[in-house]
């Protein structure tokens, strides 16, 4: 008898040996006492999360969302200084190309003074030395028609006297004085 009544409080869901018949999470004679665990431990779950778990990740995320601002709010002001920057550094860019050309038309201007006043002073050493080359050629000229003067009065009175005659010097001069002329 005493196997007929383990028989009869054995349900449906064990066999004789005690072993589990199908899935024994499906058995309606253990339904009640899963669905009382099942809330208690979702209550301990709930009340673990809500009162650690969650806290927790609530801060990590204020946090993270509160580094996210802060790292915008810095971006955006180096993005504010790095225009600033930028437009400085155009600035400066600028200033110095209108100094560089400021500074090359000065030399410039200053090479062509120079060069200028050299061209003057060269054109007044030759504008000189082309006044005293020309009345040296003067001189020389005058003294060659000298000279010429003299050798031939002097030819004249030697072929005068080669060919046998007598001139004076007052013919021979004029004589030549006349040749000359033209």
């Amino acid at each position: 008898m005493a196997t007929e009544t383990a028989a009869a409080t054995a349900s449906q869901c064990v066999n004789s040996y005690g072993g589990a018949i199908g899935l024994p999470q499906l058995c309606p004679d253990w339904m009640g006492n899963q669905i009382f665990w099942l809330l208690v431990t979702l209550v301990v779950i709930f009340f673990v999360l809500s009162r650690i778990a969650l806290p927790r990740i609530a801060a990590v995320l204020a946090e993270r969302q509160g580094t996210i601002t802060n790292d915008i709010a810095a971006a955006e002001d180096l993005k504010v200084k790095a225009s600033e920057a930028e437009a400085a550094y155009e600035k400066a860019l600028a200033d110095a190309r209108s100094n560089a050309n400021d500074i090359i038309a000065e030399t410039k201007a200053g090479i062509k003074a120079d060069l200028d006043e050299a061209m003057a002073k060269a054109d007044a050493e030759i504008a000189a030395k082309t006044a005293e080359g020309e009345k040296a050629i003067d001189e020389i000229r005058a003294n060659a028609l000298e000279s010429v003067k003299d050798v031939a009065k002097d030819t004249a009175k030697e072929i005068v006297a080669a060919m046998g005659g007598t001139a004076d010097a007052k013919t021979v001069n004029a004589a030549v004085t006349s040749q000359m002329k033209g």
